[in-house]
């Protein structure tokens, strides 16, 4: 048996911070999340010499969300099959806001059910919850609303073209440092703030498919900033190359371009090209289709 997918990066269009959740100490969020092109590349394989399942990826070091995934379906699905090995080849920066680990976790949970034979997307989703607030929009990559602390998503039909320069740091940061930064400078909204919002973000949706650049707003961009200051400079270099707008990718530290349009991928491929020099490197890439 073998069997291969893909895990798209995530980029979020909005991320709007409410407040933390009683019951389980998550924060309430509004987002629009877009897969992007960028993405790892998994193969789920036999693991003939391995008595348990193993989550091979080079340049990652510690526990991957991966192995939490395959563990939590066998024990949800009581699925005996053999031990596998899952190879994960990383192209989506690592630590850098882009759901690297969450897209791995989530295709993790696609490749256990194909292998499974379970065809249950809800079943999928309750388990994505599980194992964090960014991948149950990526258990089926595209463009999704979320709500709740994540959990709670809505897919959305395909947006305009849009071309994406990602200029990854050489700084990486926790998301877990990250929130707590955002409680620590009192980033986060109350629930009539975010509710307005909400309210804000589904009408634009509603309305053309699309957000208004008043609403492409990441309210964890002064925390990541706080903790790599390094941020705004990239978020400068961005603005050079031409980008129609620019923000900080997800809990950072990685900025991104978005270049609106028809023209959009072209021009984000052209403004990586002249970055050839940047350290790290710039990577163009554009929405999921």
């Amino acid at each position: 048996m073998t069997l291969t997918d893909t895990a798209p990066a995530k980029i979020n269009l909005c991320l709007f911070l409410g407040p933390l959740r009683e019951a389980d100490g998550r924060h309430e969020l509004v987002s629009v999340m877009q897969s992007v092109t960028l993405a790892d590349e998994l193969v789920l394989e036999g693991a003939p010499t391995a008595a348990a399942d193993e989550v091979v990826c080079p340049g990652v070091n510690g526990r991957n969300l991966a192995a939490d995934a395959l563990a939590m379906f066998r024990a949800a699905t009581g699925w005996v099959g053999p031990p596998v090995r899952l190879t994960i080849a990383k192209r989506i920066p690592v630590a850098a806001g882009m759901g690297g680990g969450s897209a791995d976790a989530a295709a993790a949970l696609r490749l256990a059910a194909r292998a499974a034979g379970v065809d249950d997307d809800a079943l999928l989703h309750r388990l994505a919850a599980r194992l964090g607030a960014d991948v149950p929009a990526q258990v089926r990559p595209g463009r999704a609303l979320a709500t709740g602390a994540g959990e709670e998503v809505r897919p959305l039909a395909r947006g305009a073209p849009l071309g994406v320069l990602v200029l990854p740091s050489d700084r990486p940061l926790s998301t877990a440092e990250v929130y707590r930064e955002a409680d620590r400078l009192g980033l986060p909204r109350d629930a009539a703030d975010l509710a307005a919002l909400r309210a804000d973000v589904e009408a634009a949706l509603a309305n053309d498919g699309d957000l208004p650049d008043a609403l492409l707003v990441n309210d964890l961009e002064p925390a990541a900033r706080s903790l790599a200051p390094g941020i705004g400079a990239a978020l400068d270099e961005a603005r050079e190359a031409g980008a129609d707008a620019v923000m900080v990718s997800g809990s950072g530290p990685t900025v991104l371009g978005l270049f609106h349009g028809a023209d959009g991928p072209q021009r984000a491929r052209e403004a990586a090209r002249a970055l050839a020099t940047r350290t790290p490197a710039a990577v163009a890439c554009e929405a999921l289709a």
